[in-house]
């Protein structure tokens, strides 16, 4: 009897595609920047449910194209509770100010952890460059974070009580919060066997799933 060892096939498939070249990256960041202005639109006009659809829809479309959907199913689940809390406090403290969406003081409205999660979507594609560069995940979270609510403040989605205050404590925030997403995404990354076969290492799929 001889033993072969059966090699993950090239031939294309969906989890294949998240590899294939700058198309799936720019899909990817043109689908996050859609539902980040479906959840403010939603949220500003007292909707909230239309920006979590989009972004449920999303979502699905993401897992769908992962090649370990339930490890990066796990990172999505990791950034809404982590949005949650982190926005909750911020909203509990009276330093941000919802218009829609608010179900507990402390915790933050529906439709900003959805957009917690369509964030985490962008982790191991589209922001796959931030991946061990820490200082620079902190530096991109803690310019891009504010910016996204000041641009939220624009649309109606937000208001800030004290915008020095408010600012500083999402730049502060999202520094330290980007980096910590980063290096669980690389942990739990569901694009993981794709990126090794696109590299052309050689590994065979069972060989690649012990090392994810």
């Amino acid at each position: 009897m001889f033993k072969t060892r059966t090699t993950m096939s090239t031939a294309p498939n969906r989890h294949d595609t998240a590899e294939r070249g700058w198309k799936p990256v720019v899909l990817n960041f043109v689908i996050f920047q859609a539902c980040w202005l479906a959840c403010v639109m939603s949220g500003a006009g007292g909707m909230p449910i239309l920006g979590i659809a989009a972004v449920a829809a999303a979502a699905t479309y993401h897992l769908r194209n992962a090649r370990l959907p339930l490890r990066e199913g796990m990172l999505l689940l990791a950034a809404a509770v982590i949005g949650m809390l982190w926005d909750g406090q911020l909203a509990g403290y009276g330093w941000l100010i919802y218009p829609s969406g608010m179900f507990h003081q402390w915790l933050a409205p529906t439709w900003i952890i959805a957009m917690w999660v369509s964030f985490a979507t962008t982790l191991n594609v589209s922001l796959r460059w931030l991946h061990g560069r820490f200082a620079l995940a902190a530096a991109f979270g803690g310019m891009g974070g504010p910016l996204a609510y000041w641009a939220g403040t624009r649309l109606g989605g937000v208001t800030f009580s004290d915008p020095v205050i408010a600012l500083s404590a999402l730049a502060v925030g999202w520094a330290l919060i980007t980096p910590m997403l980063v290096a669980l995404a690389m942990r739990l990354d569901g694009f993981a066997a794709t990126s090794a076969i696109a590299r052309g290492d050689g590994k065979t799929l069972s060989e690649v799933e012990q090392h994810v």
